[in-house]
Parts: structure tokens; C-alpha cells; sequence
């Protein structure tokens, strides 16, 4: 009992600051079949938060992506495009110390709802560790959730990124990929 009620406790507090802090960023993740569908959802995100600058990492060919955000009236300006992702650890190792940077202490995590939890746990361990908080903002699709074990294998190759600064990108993808 005394070990659960701290963690109760600490998941408690996390969920209510969570509920509260307004996000200074907006972070979608890329995806090779599926970031141009993210990205038309953000441009409408975008427009509901007006101030905040857009990260995209890996996503659709930087003219398209410029054309959707264009058509939905977003201010081009407030487009960062990041294309150095190879999957999703990456997505989140390659951006964390520019946005720490940038002064970013709290983001909306983007991604298709299927896709969440998996990037839950990376975001969660990958931001986390440099203090930046998310919250999660799932675009709906028609897409069975995707398998514990991809969550529990990235959130591993997230950890061993956070120890040693490598994301295991190499294996993981000679082992099932994005």
C-alpha cells in the first residue's frame, strides 16, 4: 500500500496538471501514409489556437503541406517542418532539444488515434526527459489500435535513447518497422 499510494498520488497530480497547462506548441507526427490526413486536421487545430507555432516531423512534401495550411488560413510563419524522422522515436528525438530550446514546456501531441498510445509512451519518456509535458490530441480514423508490443517496444528504444542518446532505429526497423 505504501508503494501504490505515492504513484496514485504522482498520476493524480499529473492528470490534473495535464487538464490545466495550455500547451505552447503544437507537435504532429508524420507518418509516410497518413501525414497529409494529420496535417489537414491541424490546420483546423491551428486555426482554434492562433498563437502557437506548428512542429511537423516527417510529413507530407513541404509544398503540399504549405498548400493545406495555406487553404486554412494558418500564417505559414508558424510552420516548422522537420524532416529528419525515420519512425516514431525518432519523430520525437530528433525535435526535443529545439523545442526545450524554443522554451517549450508543454505541447499538443497530434497523431492518429490508433497511433496515440504507442506515442504516449515515447513522448511521455523522449519529452519528458527534457521536462515537456503533452497532451494528447488523437485525429479519428478507422484503424484498429495498434499492438501493445510496437508501444512496449518503442517505449524501450525511448529509454535506451534517454540512457545513451541512440534510439535502436537501426533494429527496430529490421524488426517491423515505423
Amino acid at each position: 500500500m505504501l508503494f501504490i499510494l505515492p504513484l496514485v498520488v504522482w498520476f493524480g497530480f499529473r492528470a490534473v496538471r495535464i487538464y490545466f497547462e495550455k500547451p505552447q506548441a503544437i507537435l504532429v507526427l508524420g507518418g509516410s501514409t497518413v501525414a497529409l490526413e494529420r496535417e489537414r486536421f491541424t490546420a483546423e487545430f491551428a486555426r482554434e489556437h492562433p498563437g502557437l507555432p506548428i512542429w511537423i516531423s516527417s510529413g507530407s512534401p513541404r509544398d503540399y503541406t504549405e498548400q493545406v495550411f495555406s487553404e486554412a488560413g494558418v500564417d505559414l510563419h508558424r510552420l516548422n517542418l522537420d524532416y529528419q524522422a525515420v519512425d516514431t522515436v525518432t519523430n520525437f528525438t530528433t525535435l526535443v532539444d529545439e523545442l526545450k530550446q524554443q522554451g517549450v514546456q508543454s505541447v499538443y501531441l497530434v497523431t492518429s488515434d490508433y497511433h496515440m498510445r504507442r506515442a504516449q509512451i515515447i513522448g511521455e519518456i523522449v519529452l519528458g526527459s527534457r521536462g515537456i509535458h503533452l497532451k494528447p490530441v488523437s485525429v479519428p480514423s478507422e484503424q484498429p489500435e495498434e499492438p501493445l508490443s510496437k508501444a512496449l517496444r518503442d517505449g524501450g528504444r525511448a529509454v535506451l535513447w534517454v540512457t545513451t542518446g541512440h534510439t535502436g532505429a537501426s533494429w527496430s526497423r529490421l524488426h517491423g518497422g515505423r
